[in-house]
């Protein structure tokens, strides 16, 4: 499968909204945004703290990476793959690439997980994150 990765900029932001909202709706998140919220804030974002690499095959866009650089680690705040292309080991690809080739030699990649998003947490530990913290909330 020959995956092409490319940076994204702030015009690309009506592609990764809709990704961003199946995101949403895979985590269960309880993000509320309509699309033209979600295209706004990506474009914010790419435009200011956050940079994105699109994975695209054959010319369409199958995924997409949203990170942010911190002086003591990167901050990988969206990892997305298409529902149909996953189990094909794209994402596991992906974050080698981008280890290799936007990352640099940063000494850690930090991400957020949804404690009952069960899949993700597996995925993200067969590629070797730890749990480091808990974030707990309680409605007022």
């Amino acid at each position: 499968m020959d995956v092409r990765y490319r940076a994204a900029t702030s015009l690309d932001a009506s592609v990764l909204a809709p990704m961003n909202a199946q995101l949403i709706r895979d985590e269960g998140h309880r993000n509320s945004m309509t699309m033209p919220q979600l295209t706004e804030r990506m474009s914010e974002w790419l435009k200011t703290e956050y940079r994105a690499v699109l994975f695209e095959l054959e010319g369409e866009t199958i995924g997409y990476a949203l990170y942010r650089v911190e002086p003591e680690h990167i901050y990988l705040r969206q990892l997305f793959v298409q529902p149909e292309m996953r189990r094909r080991g794209i994402a596991r690809r992906a974050l080698e690439w981008l280890r290799h080739n936007a990352w640099g030699v940063r000494a850690r990649v930090r991400i957020d997980v949804l404690v009952g998003n069960h899949s993700a947490i597996e995925f993200w530990r067969s590629v070797g994150f730890t749990d480091y913290g808990l974030t707990m909330e309680r409605p007022i």
